[in-house]
């Protein structure tokens, strides 16, 4: 399992467009919906909820698609 990044951490992401960053604001460990999208976390399978710096939209990623920045 990948390590999972704590809330305040500074993490990166690929994007479309290339990279982008943002804080960790919590792990998810159960169905959450956030922009539309459901991430269908689990205590045995977690996401992260991150908030991007760049446009301030919050946004949910499996963990091992963060790179601690």
């Amino acid at each position: 399992m990948t390590k999972l990044p704590k809330p305040g951490d500074e993490v990166t992401w690929g994007t479309s467009g290339g990279e982008t960053h943002g804080t960790v604001e919590k792990v998810v460990t159960s169905t959450t919906h956030v922009k539309g999208h459901t991430a269908k976390a689990t205590k045995e399978d977690p996401q992260v909820l991150v908030k991007s710096g760049k446009s301030g939209k919050q946004a949910v990623h499996k963990p091992e698609d963060l790179k601690k920045a």
